[in-house]
């Protein structure tokens, strides 16, 4: 399957979110700037594009493997609706113990393009039972 995804360039240094290799699912998403992230600190980072994509789709970002394991950094939220047409950006924080050198260009995060279904909300007075019923974290055992 082969969806179109139009990207509008913002920023003339910024990169396009790119596949690394045939296969990826994620598109890598790129600094605009230098900065440097302490320890515990959350920043914004824009990127210098826009995208369109249809109705059905989401674009969600996620964490880039090496981000986490190396630096510590995470990225916080960050769902896309097809009808946003503003700059995308990512929202990192730093749970390492050290700061964390971005340059710029560096790739921050990854896009996923998910198919999503919309649904219809129905108010009701019970919902069903199931075999999990209201249990929560560690409602499984360890």
């Amino acid at each position: 399957m082969s969806v179109v995804l139009k990207i509008k360039k913002l920023n003339p240094t910024a990169k396009l979110p790119n596949y690394a290799h045939p296969g990826d699912v994620g598109l890598d998403m790129c600094s605009l700037e230098d900065y440097v992230l302490e320890p515990g600190e959350r920043r914004i980072f824009f990127v210098g594009w826009a995208l369109e994509f249809s109705i059905g789709l989401a674009a969600i970002v996620k964490d880039k493997g090496s981000l986490p394991k190396n630096g510590g950094l995470h990225v916080l939220g960050g769902v896309y609706d097809a009808g946003y047409r503003g700059e995308y950006n990512v929202n990192l924080i730093n749970l390492g113990s050290e700061s964390y050198q971005i340059k710029q260009g560096d790739k921050l995060a990854q896009l996923v393009i998910f198919p999503v279904e919309l649904v219809d909300i129905e108010e009701v007075e019970e919902l069903s039972d199931s075999s999990r019923g209201e249990g929560r974290f560690g409602s499984t055992g360890r």
